[in-house]
């Protein structure tokens, strides 16, 4: 595109391919997340430092961060991505039920905020067991928790609580009825931030280890037509009732027992799985955002676009 990169990395990270690819690196003194990339004052102290005009935050640490996003804008920073007011809203998950509500999309049956345990036990009675117990400002699998019965539920409570304060300094949390025969379906959509807002097919990302997706195929398999056309027009509503602006996800849990799909989230930012989207369209998703940031929105955005063939995507994964 002929423009000028530049990377910021950790010490641990002197050597990624990251930063061997850009045209220029920052170094942010530290190894831990913590210390580095989840700094924002240093990351916008290092684009100062080399005159950057934009920000592509990609599909980690501060990607989908609300003070990040205006802080970007305060100092003069595109962040390219959808807007602080749109991360705000999808970021936290009850205000995303409103949202997903108010343009009539399917929900499972979902409590508030809960404010002590006595009051989880009440919902989950309503709700019906087994449920899900999440936080509020999660994402990726991480502050949940699968609840069988009302003893797991107090056990559980307080465990979540505490993971969803330290990964995401929010310890709110909700209850959600949790679907066991299910399949993960999200869908790809892109909007120009003035409510045009297309759809770009949908990933079936069902095969998860401990709540990661591990592999990620687009067009979801085994689904009707009928479905199929449901699910993408679910995710254009919500997008055009928010205006919503660059690359994002809409998430559904689709119930194989009685073959409905119900809004999971939104994914306000670009996804790790991008790539099987680009393969079956021949676009590149990436330039498509800093092309609209740039002003200057993707001729495609507004042209009908037609897939071909299917693409898969399998992760490697290390654990302890």
């Amino acid at each position: 595109m002929g423009i000028r990169s530049v990377a910021v990395y950790s010490e641990a990270d002197h050597y990624s391919a990251h930063v061997t690819a850009a045209d220029s690196a920052v170094a942010l003194e530290g190894n831990t997340p913590a210390e580095t990339y989840l700094r924002g004052d240093l990351i916008i102290a290092a684009a100062k430092s080399q005159n950057v005009e934009a920000i592509i935050p990609g599909y980690g640490f501060l990607s989908e961060n609300v003070d990040f996003a205006v802080q970007c804008e305060a100092a003069g920073i595109c962040f390219i991505g959808p807007t602080p007011e749109q991360i705000r809203q999808f970021g936290i998950k009850h205000i995303a039920y409103e949202a997903a509500a108010n343009a009539d999309l399917p929900l499972l049956p979902h409590s508030e905020l809960l404010p002590d345990v006595e009051e989880a036990k009440l919902k989950a009675q309503t709700i019906g067991y087994p449920v899900m117990l999440k936080s509020t400002a999660g994402s990726g699998g991480m502050a949940m928790a699968r609840c069988t019965d009302e003893n797991h539920l107090v056990d559980s409570f307080p465990k979540v609580k505490r993971e969803a304060t330290k990964l995401f300094s929010n310890d709110g949390v909700y209850l959600e009825r949790c679907v066991d025969d299910a399949r993960h379906i999200e869908v790809q959509i892109f909007g120009d931030g003035h409510g045009h807002v297309i759809v770009l097919q949908e990933r079936d990302c069902s095969l998860q280890r401990r709540n990661q997706k591990i592999v990620e195929e687009t067009p979801a398999p085994n689904l009707s037509d009928d479905v199929r056309a449901r699910l993408r027009d679910a995710a254009v509503r919500l997008g055009m009732l928010a205006k919503y602006r660059s690359a994002g996800t809409v998430e559904f849990v689709y119930d194989r027992t009685c073959n409905e799909f119900y809004f999971l989230e939104v994914n306000c930012r670009l996804q790790v799985e991008h790539p099987v989207t680009e393969v079956v369209y021949g676009i590149d998703l990436v330039e498509w955002m800093v092309s609209l940031a740039a002003g200057q929105p993707p001729h495609a955005l507004y042209s009908p676009l037609t897939s071909k063939g299917v693409a898969i995507q399998a992760r490697l994964g290390s654990e302890d």
